[in-house]
């Protein structure tokens, strides 16, 4: 039981450097994969554009680095930008969201990039110590089991 918490915390351990290793790997990949879904994005019920407007309606934003990003997509060549970068949906048009100087007042300016590696940074602090905890708990039933199984062994020979 020792060898398997042991195993399962070198485990963590090793992905939790990593990910800090690589974190502007990850940052860079992920910039690269939202502009691909941007470039990608239709009215289709694909994962991709889900996660757009998902990620525009819960952190109020638009594109990558802002709105302005939408005028390079083929999807705003045929409707503009799209409805989850409004502020208010009763107030988003069509014709609206097709024109960039109306658009800039209907729907959020700030791109999406920002805003979401601001959020998982400022609650790293959270995953960290959540992380230590269980950590702490791992090493606490490492330390147990080996007690345990001292104990075991040697009562096993003062029985004989």
């Amino acid at each position: 039981y020792a060898m398997l918490l042991s195993l399962i915390f070198l485990i963590v351990l090793v992905a939790a450097v990593v990910g800090f290793v690589f974190r502007h790997e990850i940052k860079t990949n992920f910039e690269s994969n939202l502009n691909l879904a941007l470039k990608d994005y239709n009215v289709t019920a694909d994962r991709h554009s889900e996660a757009v407007d998902t990620i525009q309606r819960t952190l109020h934003c638009c594109g990558v680095q802002n709105y302005l990003d939408w005028q390079r997509t083929e999807y705003f060549t045929q409707r503009g930008i799209p409805q989850s970068c409004c502020r208010s949906q009763d107030d988003c048009s069509e014709e609206d969201l097709k024109d960039m100087s109306k658009a800039k007042l209907k729907v959020f300016v700030d791109g999406c990039f920002f805003l979401v590696t601001s959020t998982m940074e400022s609650k790293m602090s959270v995953v960290a110590g959540i992380s230590f905890g269980i950590a702490c708990s791992q090493l606490i039933g490492i330390i147990l089991a080996c007690c345990l199984s001292q104990y075991i062994t040697n009562n096993q020979y003062e029985m004989v």
